[in-house]
């Protein structure tokens, strides 16, 4: 069952989103990838958002670029965590993205990574480190990974 949820806006944002599926592999994090457009199909993003908890998920990691509406929307409807990944594109090359996902309105809260392949992979230690809480086995992962600098 898959703990984590990548939601990727576009298949254009795989070579990125790979980052992020690296390092919750590198952990043993099951998870899987979806592609959906806050945009082209929101009644989809809305229906996964609600009944995600409900099958098993505890993190929700949304890569977007340009506009980057995708965490928002998600968080509109979950309790879940979502963990905001701004993409480069566009003319702003990922700050637009940056700022859409920095400035959600209170109450829709979307933890916002750096923007590329870091913010991916710091997404997927941000998951780690939130299902760690209750899970010992994880947090000793973590804490190798920290005496390995940080190194998969």
């Amino acid at each position: 069952m898959a703990l984590v949820t990548i939601i990727m806006g576009s298949p254009n944002d795989g070579d990125c989103v790979k980052n992020c599926e690296d390092y919750l592999k590198h952990f043993g994090v099951e998870y899987e990838l979806k592609i959906l457009s806050a945009h082209r199909n929101p009644e989809e993003v809305a229906n996964f958002a609600r009944n995600a908890d409900k099958n098993g998920v505890k993190v929700i990691i949304a890569a977007a670029g340009m506009a980057a509406h995708l965490g928002g929307v998600v968080a509109a409807h979950t309790t879940l965590p979502v963990l905001g990944v701004p993409l480069k594109g566009g003319i702003m090359d990922g700050l637009d993205a940056l700022l859409s996902m920095v400035q959600m309105p209170a109450g829709v809260p979307v933890p916002t990574l750096s923007v590329g392949n870091a913010g991916a992979k710091n997404a997927a230690i941000t998951a780690v480190q939130i299902l760690a809480l209750s899970d010992n086995d994880l947090k000793e992962k973590l804490i190798e990974f920290k005496r390995n600098g940080c190194r998969i």
